[in-house]
């Protein structure tokens, strides 16, 4: 059960950071979970997230596991190990950014940064019980990350607590300010299709919070989540694609893989005309509640027992998906559950206003969190 890829011993005497091993960190390989990548040279630099921590004086611990190729939702990994779920062992940690989880749920470090394309942060924050930032698109450095290129993927913190996250944030996004006053703030719960327990948990949440709060329609929400999914297989092949040939990539990357070469120009257009509606439809709900609130996943996560195929759970990423599409900052935040499985809320806000995103989630994790 590996959550470490590879020990680091790194930097200054500041907080323990864990780094997803598709981030690069000098003198080291990035293999991504894959043994296609099993012989890659050591990265020569640093990604530029990776010396901001250091310049800060945090000290990196290790390189962390993940779903192969950063291509799948539950985390599982047959040629690295899977991570144990420290919170909830029976259950999937999550992926695509599984170790990243795992190390912060298991108190191996207070905070590890992960990358998220379709969920791969929020997801495996959720599974795992911790908090998990999808910043604004753009909003962070990608460079020395893998993909080299993306139109949805964001590098963020995952967090045992808000402190660690907001602190990390000032370090690793330029101009990340004050947080905002957050008097007056409504929420904008948004109306989509959870399991009972979870919906009443965030309902509570929200209640808890003592902010405002009113119901949100986004028609275009499930589009955005199928347009999500052509725009990642597209990319990701782009990117990885060539791995295939090696015959090293997993059975279960590589089948879905050569399912998404398959995606066209012309589906890309469709995606592309659903970002821009969808987009839209977001930013105006924005503008009459600064931030929404839904859960993160709909259901309880997967049991290992029955995750092998991650082809058909790729619903676990049906609440998430959406707002790598349109691009705005969504956060992952652990509620409390007398169910035996996690349940999280899922905070957006508009792009750019990821410190009011922080200031609220700060604030509602203190509310739920007093005796």
């Amino acid at each position: 059960m590996t959550v470490f890829v590879e020990q680091l011993n790194l930097g200054g005497h500041g907080p323990r950071v864990a780094i997803k091993d598709t981030i690069d960190v000098a003198g080291f390989p990035t293999k991504a979970g894959c043994r296609a990548l099993e012989t890659a040279a050591p990265a020569t630099a640093s990604a530029e997230v990776v010396e901001r921590l250091l310049d800060a004086g945090y000290h990196l611990a290790g390189k962390t596991n993940l779903h192969e190729l950063a291509f799948g939702t539950t985390g599982i990994n047959h040629w690295t190990g899977t991570p144990l779920n420290p919170r909830f062992p029976a259950h999937v940690p999550g992926g695509s950014s599984s170790g990243s989880a795992a190390a912060v749920a298991g108190g191996q470090v207070p905070v590890a940064l992960g990358t998220d394309t379709g969920g791969s942060i929020r997801i495996p924050a959720a599974c795992c019980g911790v908090f998990g930032l999808k910043p604004t698109f753009g909003r962070i450095s990608r460079k020395g990350v893998m993909p080299a290129q993306s139109s949805l993927d964001c590098v963020g913190p995952l967090a045992a607590d808000m402190d660690a996250l907001i602190d990390c944030m000032r370090v690793i996004a330029p101009g990340f300010g004050a947080l905002p006053p957050i008097e007056g703030i409504s929420i904008g719960l948004v109306e989509v299709q959870a399991i009972a327990p979870i919906r009443e948990a965030v309902a509570a949440a929200i209640r808890r919070s003592g902010l405002a709060s009113g119901s949100v329609k986004l028609d275009r929400f499930v589009q955005a989540y199928d347009a999500g999914l052509v725009v990642i297989n597209a990319e990701t092949w782009a990117a990885c694609g060539e791995l295939v040939a090696t015959g090293l990539v997993g059975e279960d990357v590589a089948k879905r893989l050569l399912a998404a070469s398959k995606t066209t120009p012309a589906d890309l257009e469709a995606a592309e005309a659903v970002r821009a509606a969808f987009t839209a439809e977001v930013d105006a709900a924005l503008r009459e509640f600064p931030v929404l609130a839904l859960p993160t996943m709909a259901d309880a996560p997967p049991l290992l027992e029955a995750a092998a195929d991650t082809s058909k759970l790729v619903g676990m990423t049906s609440l998430v998906r959406p707002f790598n599409l349109s691009g705005h900052p969504a956060i992952a935040i652990p509620l409390p559950s007398a169910q035996g499985f996690p349940i999280s809320l899922q905070l957006v806000a508009a792009k750019n206003d990821d410190e009011l995103l922080c200031a609220v989630a700060r604030h509602i994790a203190h509310q739920i969190n007093q005796d």
